[in-house]
C-alpha cells in the first residue's frame, strides 16, 4: 500500500504538470518573419537581380474585420540581410493581420505599388487556433521598386520566358 507521502507527492506532480502544459498552451506570442527586397526589374517578385533591404522599415498591424478598428501594432526594421522579425502578443484569429511596407533605405528604390502581384502588404494568420503548432509565420516577400528599371532586366524576362512589365 502507498504512502500518503507518495500519493502526495504523486498529485502535486501531477498537478504542476497540468499547470505546465496550461501555461504553454497560453502563450500567445507570435514571430513574424519576412524579407525585403529591392526590385530593380519592377517585377513585383524575386529575380536574380533582386537584393534584399538592410534598413527598411516595416509595420504589422491587426485590426477589427467589422469597422477596420486597428487593434495591435508592432514596427520593426530588417537587419544587415535584409530580414525582420516583428513580436505579436495576442490572438488575432477573428482579426485581418497585415505587414506593409513603411520607408526604405534607398531613394532610388523607394516606390511601392498597389497593382499587379506586388502589394505594398502582406496579409499573415495570427491564431493558434488553425493547425499550426510554429509560432513564427512567415508572409510573402515586400518589395520596393526602382523607379526606373535596370537595363539587364530585359535579359532577366527573356531567361524566364515571360513578357516584361509596360515599365521595362
Amino acid at each position: 500500500m502507498a504512502k500518503p507521502i507518495q500519493i502526495a507527492v504523486l498529485i502535486l506532480s501531477a498537478l504542476c504538470f497540468l499547470s505546465y502544459l496550461n501555461g504553454a498552451q497560453g502563450n500567445n506570442d507570435f514571430f513574424v518573419q519576412g524579407d525585403v527586397y529591392c526590385d530593380p526589374c519592377r517585377a513585383q517578385f524575386v529575380t536574380r537581380l533582386s537584393e534584399k533591404l538592410p534598413g527598411a522599415k516595416v509595420k504589422l498591424e491587426c485590426r477589427e474585420k467589422q469597422g477596420d478598428k486597428v487593434i495591435y501594432t508592432s514596427e520593426g526594421e530588417t537587419d544587415a540581410s535584409g530580414v525582420y522579425k516583428l513580436k505579436a502578443n495576442g490572438e488575432f484569429e477573428d482579426d485581418i493581420c497585415e505587414v506593409s511596407l513603411v520607408s526604405s533605405p534607398k531613394s532610388d528604390c523607394s516606390e511601392v505599388t498597389s497593382k499587379g502581384w506586388g502589394k505594398p502588404s502582406s496579409r499573415i494568420t495570427l491564431t493558434s487556433n488553425n493547425g499550426m503548432s510554429d509560432t513564427v509565420r512567415h508572409p510573402n516577400p515586400l518589395f520596393f521598386m526602382k523607379k526606373e528599371p535596370l537595363a539587364e532586366c530585359i535579359k532577366v524576362y527573356e531567361e524566364m520566358d515571360i513578357a516584361p512589365p509596360e515599365r521595362v
